[in-house]
């Protein structure tokens, strides 16, 4: 099928052959046809599979087609995304696209200036792509007018709500006209009941799209894990990418302050790298993301945050430092790679501490994800983590008899013993008081005997053998 049978008209077509595109992902040729029929949508689809250009091709059309008051400057299509990232690359992809139409666009969301936002909504716009908290300011100051929308697009839906976003859209929903005089597309990369019930709200008889599995990983990212203690992983990342070669890595870490420290260290290790996450000023992240698609940089390292909005065409490997706490984060850092029919890899760098947030990973995806122990990563071998491991089936500390694993109850019990014979010697040839003050002194010295050896603690065991604990054998 190409994208001539989909019914759009010759501006938008060759727009899109001018892009180099010629068949129709899964999702466009679904989608395209329904939205063009003016149907409302609910519409899942992984992530890198076309969905950009599944709403923005068709809505383009419609607007283009329909009459409209040229003197007024309403708002007639609004596009809510929940990040900065995502906003500017969906309005790229409408300027794009509706290049050879009469039809402006723009963008906004905060971390900027408002001022020249201002300007342009001022001018009059037929497409706005906006973040909810920056267009609730606009519209605070009355600078948009949100009254004549006509196509209300919903994109990465999921995501707005995962960051709170519920009670900005219901507001921004309320300055919109009613359900049954606007077109809503609902477009997610995963679907939960928290987005069902919004559908519910928002939707008028929506028709339902699913490409694919729902939450399921793009079939053409080969993943993988690789067993490895956790202060080994920095070492284990370094010798990846330059024994690799791997000229484009985008590495994932859970905090803002993780990502800063990775990317430092990476340079120490002789690695171009920076980072990228919601701390970063605007002008900083979008000097990183050219950067890094230009080759400048040779790792991006990025929080959860950036994962929605990073689009980089052909981009090879994507690492997971860190596993995110919520499993349906690992299906939109991997999508990153992968996209366009375009193959990818996905590395997951796994330490004990992480093997519950991979079963929840691999419950939710419907598959166990291959693990490879990589050489010079292998350890001594426990059946489940360090601690769990020395309690169940005694550490080499604890054979050695009066190892530091033992020291407190073995002082604690030479406390006792030695308390009492002393107190009863010293109490028969020195009498009772004696005797209560050398088992107050002998108490204290073994008490202090029992809290150094409580301070030493265990030996650090070796490297854990992970490849057992994640099930690679």
């Amino acid at each position: 099928m190409s994208f001539d049978s989909l019914g759009l008209n010759a501006e938008l077509l060759r727009a899109v052959h001018e892009q180099g595109y010629n068949e129709p992902t899964p999702i466009q040729v679904k989608a395209i046809p329904l939205i063009l029929e003016g149907r409302d949508l609910m519409a899942g689809a992984q992530t890198g599979t076309g969905k950009t250009a599944g709403f923005t091709l068709p809505l383009l059309q419609r607007l283009a087609s329909g009459e409209t008051d040229k003197s007024q400057r309403a708002v007639r299509a609004l596009v809510l995304t929940p990040t900065r990232e995502l906003a500017a690359q969906v309005e790229q992809s409408v300027k794009t696209y509706g290049r050879h139409l009469p039809l402006n666009s723009t963008v906004i969301f905060g971390g900027v200036n408002i001022n020249p936002q201002k300007d342009k909504l001022r001018r009059g716009v037929d497409v706005l792509v906006a973040t909810p908290g920056r267009l609730l300011d606009h519209a605070r100051q009355k600078t948009v007018d949100l009254s004549r929308v006509e196509i209300l697009v919903l994109d990465e839906a999921d995501r707005m709500l995962d960051m709170g976003f519920i009670h900005d859209i219901k507001r921004i929903i309320s300055l919109l006209p009613a359900k049954g005089e606007r077109q809503n597309l609902l477009f997610s990369a995963t679907f939960s009941n928290e987005i069902k019930k919004l559908s519910h709200q928002l939707l008028n008889h929506p028709e339902l799209v699913e490409v694919a599995r729902r939450n399921a990983p793009i079939e053409l990212i080969e993943q993988r894990i690789h067993p490895v203690e956790k202060n080994r992983k920095r070492e284990m990342l370094s010798h990846m990418i330059g024994a690799g070669n791997w000229r484009q890595v985008l590495v994932f870490t859970r905090t803002k302050h993780g990502a800063n420290r990775l990317a430092r260290q990476l340079v120490m290790d002789g690695l171009s790298a920076t980072a990228i996450h919601g701390n970063k000023s605007q002008a900083a992240r979008t000097r990183a993301l050219a950067d890094f698609k230009k080759g400048a940089v040779r790792i991006l390292v990025a929080t959860d945050i950036a994962a929605r909005g990073l689009d980089i065409d052909q981009l090879p490997h994507v690492v997971n430092f860190e596993l995110p706490n919520v499993p349906e984060d690992y299906v939109h850092r991997i999508g990153r790679t992968g996209r366009a029919g375009n193959e990818g890899s996905a590395v997951s760098l796994v330490c004990s501490e992480e093997h519950k947030l991979l079963r929840d990973i691999e419950r939710l995806i419907n598959r166990e994800i291959p693990k490879e122990v990589l050489p010079g990563y292998a350890s001594i071998a426990t059946a489940n983590g360090h601690d769990a491991g020395n309690r169940r089936n005694g550490s080499s500390d604890q054979r050695r008899g009066n190892g530091r694993n033992n020291g407190r109850k073995n002082s604690q019990s030479t406390s006792r013993s030695n308390g009492r014979k002393n107190s009863q010697s010293t109490s028969r040839s020195n009498g009772r008081k004696n005797s209560q003050s050398t088992s107050r002194s002998n108490g204290r010295n073994t008490n202090e005997h029992s809290r150094h050896s409580s301070r030493t603690g265990p030996a650090k065991p070796g490297y854990s053998n992970l490849a057992r604990i994640l099930g690679s054998d």
